[in-house]
């Protein structure tokens, strides 16, 4: 196989890798006596719920309907009965709507649930619509429904899907150990995205950490137009504005989309969840997660079921050390923190992340030095600086002159500042602050 040049994009940063879990094989953990389902485990409009209290569900039944295009329906992860429907800790911070379903016993998939002996047969557009009522997300942790990505307007055709398996966070592990051991569904959910976007060739970037992964992946791949790409070290290196300048040396333009510039980019997990809709007729119902730090005593790479406390999985990894500081879904860059531990794993939950006391850095925020090393390291070409301060005073508006709307929350700029200023918090909060001026405008 041809080895292709690679790119570099700007900035970026190399923190320490922790990749405890690395040797570990994925372990399937039992399903949860009671499920914690939220309506809404996506970006865009929540679903609504077509299940009642009192209703009897088995694994993959249809719990919702997805509240427009940008939506996607969830389904039960478990056989038992629908006991309420109500507000519950979000993952993030806030309650929202959640079916709760407790189970009764037998584990049994839903009757509606088969495999196609045929799926290979199927038509792009068909293929499209079981992706989109499997409810399938960005598994990589952005959790854009799967089926919009699909759906490029006719005036932006794609010509490049890229697969993104760089897991650039240092601790996670999850997307590793997915590519170690089921390659074939990894190439099989690609060639079927591919399928549906009608792109000529498809990219596998993968951080040159693991070549491992990119041997096995290697060995299963048969296709010509599959290309395997070991991908330098260097975080973001998976995020896909980053992604897409490394491997095709495309800049995605400021305001933009991976589209502008003709590519797709679906995360590996997200190629098994195709694979499994498509070939086995399988909902969205589990995923698999890295449960790692020095505050869990038993770190492992698991399968959980959608919907699990996070309480449960910390328990069933032995529970937590007596000096824990910090329990973070996500990586430590791109992660975040959690308060109450009844909330549940979803879709996007890539890494359960449990730091120790003394691993927090609780030294208080200095005025700016000016040093320019936030500046250096953004890989969006931004001055986190400039919209932090701006944000600070509250001048949002100056804070969008300043491109804060492009910022990727990376963590870069945060990652690099001696005076220890929270320039993501303030990113987001900003953002947060411009949309919603744009809604009210609208």
């Amino acid at each position: 196989m041809n080895k292709k040049k690679t790119y570099r994009f700007s900035g970026g940063v190399h923190p320490p890798e922790e990749k405890l879990t690395r040797s570990l094989p994925i372990e399937e953990m039992p399903p949860p006596k009671k499920a914690y389902i939220p309506l809404s485990q996506h970006i865009g409009a929540p679903s609504s719920p077509v299940v009642e209290p009192g209703d009897k569900v088995n694994i993959g039944t249809r719990l919702s309907d997805p509240g427009g295009f940008v939506s996607a329906p969830v389904f039960s992860s478990i056989s038992g009965k629908v006991v309420e429907i109500v507000d519950h800790p979000h993952t993030l911070g806030r309650s929202m709507p959640t079916v709760v379903i407790e189970a009764e016993g037998t584990d049994e998939w839903d009757k509606s649930i088969k495999p196609r002996t045929d799926y290979e047969a199927l038509s792009p557009d068909e293929i499209k619509s079981i992706i989109q009522n499997a409810g399938i997300v960005g598994m990589g942790g952005a959790t854009f429904p799967t089926h919009v990505k699909l759906s490029p307007p006719k005036e932006k055709p794609i010509n490049a899907f890229i697969i993104n398996g760089a897991e650039c966070e240092p601790y996670l592990t999850a997307d590793h150990r997915v590519m170690l051991e089921m390659p074939e569904k990894v190439v099989s959910g690609a060639m079927l995205i591919g399928k549906v976007l009608g792109v000529k060739k498809i990219y596998v970037g993968i951080e040159n950490n693991k070549m491992d992964a990119v041997e096995a992946m290697r060995d299963v791949v048969k296709e010509d137009n599959v290309e395997i790409v070991p991908l330098k070290v260097r975080y973001p290196q998976g995020a896909e504005k980053q992604l897409i300048k490394t491997i095709l040396n495309r800049d995605v333009p400021s305001g933009g989309l991976p589209m502008d510039v003709g590519v797709v980019v679906q995360n590996v997990g997200t190629a098994v969840a195709v694979h499994d809709a498509v070939a086995l007729g399988r909902p969205l119902v589990e995923r698999i997660t890295t449960v790692t730090g020095p505050g869990i005593k038993n770190p492992k790479n698991l399968k959980i079921r959608i919907g699990t406390p996070i309480s449960e999985v910390i328990d069933y990894c032995g529970g937590l050390s007596e000096d824990v500081g910090k329990v973070i879904l996500g990586g430590p860059m791109m992660g975040l923190a959690q308060y109450d531990l009844s909330v549940s794993v979803i879709k996007g939950t890539s890494g359960i992340l449990i730091l120790t006391d003394e691993m927090l850095d609780t030294t208080a925020q200095g005025p700016c030095l000016r040093c320019g090393n936030c500046v250096t390291v953004c890989p969006m070409g931004l001055t986190p600086l400039m919209f932090g301060r701006y944000t600070e005073l509250g001048m949002f508006n100056e804070a969008e002159r300043n491109n804060v709307m492009d910022c990727i929350e990376c963590g870069c700029c945060a990652y690099e500042c001696p005076s220890h200023i929270p320039l993501v918090h303030y990113a987001k909060y900003a953002k947060a602050e411009i949309q919603a001026a744009r809604r009210k405008r609208a």
